[in-house]
């Protein structure tokens, strides 16, 4: 069965076929939709202005604190029990700029201390925290 062009009576078909043409009308939408410029939105914020440095900005104290792998811990190498270190931690976050923390644990300390002394720390208002020497669990 092929394809007829005419009514069965022999008379021209008189319909109109459409399908090219919806096929180039495609073709114009994608091609409108790829050259339309992308919309750039631009918000606008208030940032803050940076402030010029002062000349001698004062550096915070740097705290060293060591846990042993048996619970010792060493504030600034002198060895303290977790009540001592609580009460040195309420002294030194009175001071301004509040000082910096450097945790040094050792790789078999117990986790429990170790928790336990960073969650003294902020209690206490200290926020500068970071761990040093942290190659040896590499």
């Amino acid at each position: 069965m092929g394809m007829s062009a005419g009514s069965a009576d022999g008379e021209p078909m008189m319909e109109i076929n459409t399908t090219p043409l919806i096929d180039v009308m495609l073709v114009l939408l994608i091609m409108f939709i790829i050259t339309i410029p992308v919309m750039t939105h631009a918000v606008k914020l208030d940032m803050p202005q940076k402030t010029p440095p002062t000349d001698n900005p004062v550096q915070p104290e740097v705290i060293d604190i060591e846990i042993d792998f048996d619970g010792t811990i060493l504030w600034n190498g002198t060895p303290s029990t977790q009540a001592q270190v609580e009460g040195y931690f309420r002294s030194e976050s009175q001071k301004s700029p509040v000082p910096e923390l450097h945790v040094r644990p050792n790789r078999r300390a117990k986790y429990e201390v170790v928790a336990n002394v960073l969650a003294a720390a902020q209690r206490n208002g200290i926020t500068k925290i970071g761990f040093v020497g942290n190659e040896q669990f590499m």
